[in-house]
């Protein structure tokens, strides 16, 4: 009798592939007012994030994160309003922010604190503003957003990250370990026929047909789940 597939095992939820949350420092939310004044007393790292996290505190009195830009400093002031000028590190509504003004953060709905472009280096341009405001994301796709969406001025830092190197693989593990990614990913038909349906074998070949019903049992279910999407992109190929 063969072992449980990995897409399986990872299914239970168990410690080995949860994120570490209790190593998470905060969740990356922009603060929920309508204006304020804060400033950077650290930026500091977060295991959940690619970026640095900037510490700060604000007029109400609170000390709240927030991705730091490419940029920001200790002792820097950061704005939050309609009324706050372009500068790095504030925080402004769509509609107030001029066209190929690059921002990051940037929120779906008006105050659901940031859903897009929150990875270190990243960073996204708005195209136009009217009804809606157009931004294009760093995929290159497009975008229609509300211009009450709020959005933070300038690059997600932490943008030189992936041109380090990792050296050896048990950095990339630790480093890898916190996103609640696997790591190293194997493939099927690597493996020995005791792990994987598709292992063993003289080469590394399926050696079955690689579509699978959709009522087999989960430790069966692996490859492609429907021979007619196959078919399907036979003919539009001319196949």
């Amino acid at each position: 009798m063969g072992k449980r597939i990995k897409s399986r095992r990872r299914g239970k939820g168990t410690t080995v592939y949860r994120s570490p949350s209790h190593r998470h420092l905060t969740p990356a939310q922009l603060p929920k007012l309508k204006s304020g004044r804060g400033r950077v007393v650290d930026l500091v790292h977060d295991p959940g994030h690619s970026a640095p996290m900037a510490k700060m505190t604000w007029n109400d009195g609170r000390v709240r994160y927030m991705i730091a830009s490419e940029g920001l400093r200790v002792g820097q002031e950061v704005l939050m309003g309609d009324d706050a000028p372009i500068k790095i590190g504030n925080i402004l509504p769509l509609k107030e922010i001029p066209e190929g003004t690059p921002i990051y953060h940037i929120e779906a709905k008006p105050l659901d604190g940031g859903k897009f472009v929150r990875a270190g280096g990243t960073s996204a341009i708005i195209v136009s503003r009217g009804k809606d405001v157009t931004i294009q994301l760093p995929s290159g796709s497009f975008k229609n957003l509300s211009g009450q969406c709020r959005a933070i001025v300038g690059m997600a830092g932490g943008g030189g990250r992936p041109d380090l190197p990792f050296a050896k693989a048990g950095n990339k593990v630790h480093a890898i370990r916190s996103k609640a990614i696997y790591y190293p990913v194997v493939s099927g038909v690597a493996m020995s026929p005791v792990n994987h349906p598709h292992g063993g074998g003289g080469h590394q070949h399926v050696g079955k047909p690689s579509t699978v019903s959709k009522h087999a049992p989960p430790g069966q279910k692996v490859g492609r789940m429907s021979s007619r999407k196959k078919n399907k992109d036979k003919k539009k190929r001319g196949g």
